[in-house]
């Protein structure tokens, strides 16, 4: 949900496959998620807002499609890794940034641009620190929101107020203090899950099979209210998880504390 979730090869091989070529096929998705992105924002320049958020859930299927090859192909490179989070600062930083901007935050005049480029700063920040830790952090997690979820979260969030027809009153204050959520969730330290974890392709009990048919029917029938509850469950996970795990981090800690002490 990050980036292709390539991991990057030894320094010693990188010019030798760039010598060699690049690979196509999940470089070939990357640009599909790119252009994704590139056609939100001319929907966004056009007025049509509820196109430009469909075209971002498309990119966010790319983005995550790209890595999945990659892995499954053998075809994973340092050049991916610099390309897919290229394409993920324009898919899901300037993209969703210009279409809030213009949907909701424009009647705010500095403080609602000043929002917009924070996201699309703490979008580029959140990459930048992704593919520094990449082959150090744990691959169940994600050590802040992706900026792919945020994107979606923006993107669901104007599905739903287009959906239900809401004010514009409640469109802009909703909308900034949204942005400034979802800059400051993107750069913190909470810990989302991944979906990377193996178990999760094996075989599965029936019941998964027929409780994910049963979604996808609610998502089908509401896909507008489904998408918005999804993305907001979701980013509200890792907040959640952090409050849960507090008592038990600070039992740890003063346990530490105490060894150290003693010594």
């Amino acid at each position: 949900m990050n980036g292709s979730e390539q991991m990057p090869p030894q320094p010693a091989k990188r010019h030798e496959n760039i010598r060699r070529g690049i690979y196509i096929l999940p470089n070939l998705i990357t640009a599909g998620s790119l252009f994704a992105g590139f056609y939100s924002m001319i929907s966004t320049l056009n007025g049509n807002y509820g196109a430009a958020a469909l075209w971002i859930f498309i990119s966010a299927i790319c983005d995550g499609l790209d890595g999945k090859v990659a892995r499954l192909t053998g075809t994973t490179s340092q050049f991916g890794v610099e390309f897919d989070s290229l394409a993920d600062l324009v898919a899901f930083g300037v993209t969703p940034g210009l279409m809030m901007y213009a949907w909701a935050l424009k009647p705010f005049g500095r403080l609602g641009w000043l929002a917009a480029f924070l996201f699309v700063v703490c979008g580029a920040l959140r990459l930048a620190r992704f593919n520094v830790q990449v082959a150090t952090v744990e691959s169940k997690r994600f050590v802040g929101l992706p900026i792919p979820a945020a994107a979606s979260m923006v993107a669901s969030t104007v599905l739903l107020f287009n959906h239900l027809g809401w004010p514009s009153s409640y469109k802009r204050l909703a909308i900034l203090v949204l942005i400034y959520l979802l800059a400051f969730l993107m750069v913190s330290s909470v810990k989302y899950y991944s979906f990377k974890d193996p178990e999760l392709i094996k075989r599965q009990p029936f019941g998964f099979l027929v409780l994910a048919v049963v979604l996808l029917i609610i998502v089908a029938t509401e896909p507008a209210i489904m998408l918005f509850v999804i993305m907001s469950c979701y980013v509200v996970s890792g907040p959640v998880g952090f409050l849960f795990s507090l008592p038990r981090r600070l039992r740890l800690e003063r346990a530490i504390h105490k060894g150290h002490g003693g010594r």
